[in-house]
């Protein structure tokens, strides 16, 4: 699966520190399912904290764009996060029985708290590319990690989790945030996008977001 041209450049010019994302110990507990229950509910109520900034951030993309079309593939996203992957998170709590209101009172760890603000400071120092920089690797990454664990997971324990990101539904979400960043590109960078001033600090932008996935995971391995 590809998610365009931009998202390829970025994750190549991000180096190890990709893999190190994708390939963490938590998703291979995720796939085998040696990934302790305790760390796994841990992990959820941590995302969905994560999330509920993270939808923030999205939406101040809607206020970021340049085009109604870049307007419109953002609230999707925004949708997209609220009302299947918060969803998905409640259902999976809710079956250990930590409620939604336990979930929204959580409190954020150091590693989360550093992340959200990290992206949601992008979006409100920056333009809409540095936002996009700073939102992809989570959107991307998990795209990447569930389509991966489908065909290698050689457990079930975590399957539904696994579902959810490999599933066609946010396959085609990622696929339509790989063309709206390949489109911001274009339309604010011209068609050589990797020639441009700009480009070194998007680059550093997207490599930092993912470091701290990497902080993230890290996180989701002490409760």
């Amino acid at each position: 699966m590809t998610y365009g041209t931009t998202f390829t450049a970025l994750r190549d010019g991000a180096g190890e520190v990709w893999p190190a994302y994708t390939e963490h110990a938590f998703v291979q507990g995720l796939g085998d399912g040696s990934l302790s229950r305790a760390c796994f509910l841990h992990y959820l109520v941590q995302d969905y904290v994560f999330l509920v900034h993270f939808s923030r951030a999205w939406a101040l993309a809607v206020t970021k764009a340049d085009t109604v079309e870049e307007m419109r593939l953002a609230a999707g996203t925004v949708n997209g996060l609220i009302n299947d992957e918060i969803a998905l998170h409640i259902g999976l709590c809710a079956e250990a029985g930590i409620s939604e209101e336990a979930l929204f009172a959580a409190e954020e760890r150091p590693e989360n708290l550093a992340y959200t603000r990290y992206v949601l400071d992008a979006g409100h120092s920056g333009d809409f590319l540095d936002l996009l920089a700073a939102l992809a690797p989570c959107v991307m990454g998990y795209g990447v990690i569930g389509e991966t664990l489908s065909r290698t997971a050689g457990s079930d324990t975590y399957r539904d989790w696994i579902n959810t990101y490999a599933g066609a539904e946010y396959q085609a979400l990622c696929v339509d945030v790989g063309k709206l960043m390949d489109g911001a590109v274009a339309r604010r960078l011209g068609d050589d996008p990797q020639t441009s001033p700009r480009w070194a600090a998007l680059q550093k932008r997207f490599t930092t977001a993912t470091r701290l996935e990497v902080g993230f995971w890290d996180m989701g391995l002490t409760p």
